[in-house]
């Protein structure tokens, strides 16, 4: 398929041959008729683009403090890596379109191949030819019914403005109109003339204010009750309420400054309400909101559910008795207001694209040269290739070399593991697919692989792939490990290796199932276990004659509840997507099998918290050494991130955070350098096992135990008791 994508990095807009999209739970496989250009939203990210560094710097100095922290924290060889791989990420440009659904996920029962559907969200409801959007942000498009007129039948250009009217009723919701009050409209662009008509919808006396004398004539034409130049507002608006000032004013324009917001204080009466939709300053002038007791209200996107995964990504809905009004519920309002007619968007229209010509509105938008509002693109269907040729000639490995075919793609993949799998010269890149087809197609381009797929089976039927790295979303791991094994090829999975214990034991099986001639090798991102420093450690400890005695101490750091990896069943919580590491670590240290597992987490009242992100653990092992590993979210981000203590047979080590270790032995050694956690060594003792035919570098039954002790963790702190294996 086609869609459109610019470079975060140079600001280049294109319109690519991607591989479309793969299905998750939830969402909607949508074929795209038409689509809307935001001459708002998406000229500020496309201006953003195409900014310097320094510029963009100056534009988010919220990143800049991000990167500030992370050099601090990981050193700035390992942030620069995530910068890099973020500016090289391209931007996905639309929000609002609609199509035909041609495919459904699981869980989806309100829709059915075929339906005609409205789509909402950025990074979803694209400029492309086929988008996957999940089910609480598609509404049905409004059909004749029998009797009625046949221009109730919506088109599909117009259901396209569905997002966008769903932006402009929130702002009117936010303004809790009542039958027959004064609104003043700001600005009357778009959204201003949208929010125009739903108040007259909502029997509301309008006046709408524009810089733009041609927007103020078109407003007349649609119904506003008056419409003035912005500069004679002030005096326009007390003529239009009888000497009383609006009921409310909505703010629908854009600026730099906050003078907007003064001016609403200014023409609103004593008690009034002033609602903020466009992007403007906020620096309220006290006096006049003080002494008239106004209401300034901010108006967040399309309605409740904005910015919330639990509703837009997992597709939990609000209950309607509680929120009458989501997003999905305020998409669906607009639409029907359209197909009854209460709303015109047809006379907004002044650009129709067709999809191939895409470039060309984005010109129209960004350079100027004549008015314009409402800008639509058109699809046609064409024929797509489900393989996409990236590199012109098919990559070519050594004899006996790692043929690599990668699943997932995300900022790890593309700033940790494909650089270091790129650099061993006996690795050949031949195919990618990740979620979403736009970063395939950027993936395969920026590393060289010879082609980008939407299907994941090309990757692993392909015969000239011998193995794959997985690197999706925590839930596909165990799925894909055991799809992979069966297809005979070797696998890297960044960790964890699967969720819970049924994946496990497929996983097993799957891997006792083939003769050991024919065994892939399995191996999981534990990388820290091939440190240096850890090295240095376990020889050291090698001739020890008492138990050994470790601390693992993880200064972890905040991560909010409606991240993806909070999910018990897309992330799997940060014990199992973590933890794992440090009990990798100690398991290779101690070199003897963990007898068994008990862990505390703290308890607190702060829903902001989740408990069992800061928890302290114990595990026993059968040669009688004992470790702990004190994992805590309420730490400090200016604090070292890991710290790790040894001690037996005389001998201390104390290793901080991969960059300094000090041994204190017979004598005293003191080892230094970059921080180094084991990534490249990592990488290359398993290319080295896949062309050697050796092990793997990490045996299966200690990657099995450390995810069963993962899994025993929670079982712990689930019965209070000790689990013991």
């Amino acid at each position: 398929m086609k869609q459109i994508i610019q470079s975060y990095k140079t600001g280049k807009m294109a319109l690519e041959e991607v591989p479309r999209p793969q299905i998750f739970s939830g969402g909607l496989l949508v074929e795209t008729k038409a689509s809307v250009v935001s001459a708002g939203t998406e000229k500020m990210l496309v201006d953003l683009a195409k900014k310097s560094l320094i510029g963009k710097a100056k534009a988010r100095p919220d990143l800049v403090k991000k990167v500030i922290a992370a050099v601090k924290k990981e050193g700035m060889v390992n942030t620069l890596e995530k910068v890099r791989s973020k500016l090289d990420t391209p931007i996905p440009l639309g929000y609002s379109c609609a199509g035909i659904v041609r495919h459904m996920g699981a869980d989806v029962d309100t829709f059915q191949v075929g339906d005609a559907v409205a789509c909402a969200g950025a990074g979803y409801a694209n400029h492309a030819e086929f988008n996957l959007v999940p089910k609480n942000l598609c509404v049905k498009i409004p059909e004749a019914r029998d009797g009625e007129p046949s221009n109730v039948l919506l088109s599909f250009e117009e259901a396209a403005f569905a997002t966008v009217g769903a932006i402009a009723l929130q702002g009117v919701r936010q303004a809790a109109l009542t039958l027959g009050e004064s609104v003043c409209v700001i600005g009357l662009g778009l959204l201003g003339q949208l929010t125009v008509q739903l108040c007259k919808a909502n029997g509301c006396r309008v006046l709408g204010a524009d810089i733009d004398l041609g927007k103020i004539e078109l407003a007349k034409k649609l119904g506003v009750d008056e419409a003035v130049h912005s500069r004679d507002l002030e005096r326009e608006v007390f003529k239009f309420t009888r000497g009383v000032g609006a009921d409310a004013v909505i703010i629908t324009a854009a600026a730099k400054g906050s003078e907007l917001v003064a001016l609403a204080g200014e023409i609103c009466r004593i008690k009034g309400r002033v609602v903020v939709v466009g992007l403007v300053g906020l620096e309220v002038p006290r006096d006049v909101y003080y002494k008239k007791e106004l209401d300034l209200r901010l108006s967040m996107s399309y309605g409740p559910g904005r910015y919330d995964a639990e509703y837009e990504e997992r597709g939990h809905d609000y209950p309607l008795p509680y929120v009458r009004w989501s997003e999905g519920r305020n998409m669906q309002a607009f639409v029907e207001l359209l197909a009854a007619g209460r709303v015109d968007v047809r006379s907004l229209i002044t650009h129709r694209f067709p999809f191939e010509r895409a470039l060309a509105a984005y010109e129209l938008i960004t350079q100027g040269k004549e008015p314009f509002l409402g800008v639509v693109l058109e699809y046609e269907p064409r024929g797509e290739p489900k393989r996409i040729p990236v590199v012109k000639s098919a990559p070519v490995a050594a004899a006996g070399g790692v043929r690599l075919g990668v699943v997932g793609a995300g900022n790890f993949a593309r700033s940790v593991l494909l650089p270091r799998f790129k650099k061993q010269e006996k690795v050949s890149l031949h195919g990618v697919i990740t979620a979403k087809g736009m970063s395939a197609k950027a993936v395969a381009e920026q590393f060289g692989f010879g082609y980008c797929s939407g299907d994941v089976d090309e990757i692993f039927s392909d015969d000239d792939i011998n193995t794959v790295l997985i690197a999706t979303r925590h839930n596909l791991h165990g799925p894909l490990v055991v799809q992979a094994i069966e297809a005979g090829k070797h696998v890297f999975v960044e960790k964890p290796l699967c969720l819970d214990p049924g994946e496990l034991e497929r996983i097993v099986a799957a891997c006792g199932s083939r003769s050991a001639s024919l065994a892939p090798l399995l191996m999981v991102g534990f990388n820290r276990r091939f440190s240096p420093m850890v090295w240095r450690a376990a020889e050291v400890l090698k001739w020890r004659g008492t138990p050994l005695v470790a601390s693992y101490q993880v200064n972890a750091g905040f991560v909010p509840k409606e991240m993806w990896v909070q999910d018990p069943v897309e992330g799997g919580g940060r014990i199992i997507g973590e933890v794992c590491h440090f009990v990798d670590t100690l398991r290779f240290l101690v070199g003897a099998p963990v007898r068994s597992v008990q862990a505390a987490c703290i308890q607190t009242d702060d829903v902001r918290q989740v408990n069992r992100d800061s928890v302290a653990i114990t595990l026993t092992y059968a040669d009688g050494s004992v470790g702990t590993i004190l994992y805590y979210a309420v730490g400090n981000g200016d604090y070292p991130k890991e710290k790790l203590e040894l001690a037996a047979d005389g001998v201390v080590i104390a290793l901080d955070d991969y960059c300094k270790m000090d041994i204190w032995g017979k004598k005293r050694e003191v080892v230094k350098g970059r921080q180094d956690k084991g990534f490249d060594a990592e990488v290359g003792a398993f290319v080295t096992a896949v062309v050697d035919g050796g092990a793997a570098p990490i045996p299966l039954e200690e990657i099995v135990e450390t995810t069963q002790v993962t899994f025993a963790v929670h079982a712990a702190l689930n019965s209070g008791e000790t689990v013991r294996f």
